[in-house]
């Protein structure tokens, strides 16, 4: 009989959503043949992907791992809020976040065939969605918020600060679970959707009939509030509406934050 390969392995792996082991075994049991070993696969009611692909996972779990200095957030995708509930896959979800605050984002690929057995074991699609890793320099530290429902979190933030402490981080982090603002600051939006918003805003005071001599006014207004509900430091804090988030900061700076959630 032939060698099995790794690349056999991981074919029958793609092809049929089954774990690493299993792949090997049915390889191993039908001496490299390919189609038989799909075929055993079936009949040991092993390979379900056909099944499974079909199904969206808009469901799961995300979760925080690090320190001060160093943040690992992790999306863990499934199909069921049960799932998503369960102790194993928010286990697994914060065994991926502690491996990436550790090691880097590329380390979820090292708990790749755990990931398979638990798709196995529970009958769903299971996979990683997004990944982030935030590292704090010298003189600034990492604030963090997980919010949780049902016992697993679904709103998970890293705040990168500098000249505050981690009291301030986190009150930043709080807020952005909430406001979630999609930049920090106005120079950090794209030119191409300013541009876009600003030619709707245009458009749409048009169609109302507002004054010519008064349009780039009106824009120009309608735009700082289109800032203001997605730019970070311009954002009113969620605690006092009086302060916006950069009066809050004082002489503290965010350098970076990150926010990874369960889509709503």
């Amino acid at each position: 009989m032939a060698a099995i390969s790794a690349k056999d392995v991981q074919g029958l792996r793609q092809s049929t959503g089954v774990g690493m082991l299993d792949a090997k075994r049915a390889l191993e049991e039908n001496g490299g043949d390919v189609e038989a070993a799909t075929r055993w696969l079936r009949e040991k009611g092993l390979s379900d992907k056909a099944k499974r692909q079909d199904r969206s996972a808009l469901q799961g779990a995300v979760a925080i791992g690090g320190d001060s200095e160093v943040a690992g957030l992790v999306l863990l995708r499934c199909e069921t809020d049960f799932v998503a509930k369960s102790d194993e896959f928010v286990a697994l979800c914060q065994e991926l976040a502690d491996l990436v605050a550790s090691k880097g984002e590329g380390a979820v690929a090292d708990l790749t065939a755990e990931i398979d057995r638990l798709s196995q074991t529970l009958k769903e699609n299971i996979s990683v969605g997004e990944v982030v890793r935030l590292a704090a320099g010298s003189g600034a530290t990492i604030g963090t918020y997980l919010h949780r429902q049902a016992g697993r979190g679904v709103n998970a933030v890293a705040v990168i600060l500098s000249g505050g402490d981690e009291s301030l981080a986190h009150d930043v982090a709080v807020h952005i679970a909430f406001a979630k603002p999609a930049y920090l600051r106005r120079e950090d939006v794209p030119e191409q959707e300013v541009a876009s918003e600003r030619a709707t805003v245009e458009a749409i005071s048009r169609n109302e009939g507002k004054p010519e001599a008064a349009m780039e006014k009106i824009v120009e207004g309608r735009m700082n509030g289109w800032f203001k509900e997605r730019i970070l430091l311009e954002q009113a804090y969620a605690k006092d509406e009086k302060k916006t988030v950069s009066s809050l900061l004082g002489a503290a700076e965010v350098l970076q934050f990150a926010q990874v959630l369960v889509a709503s």
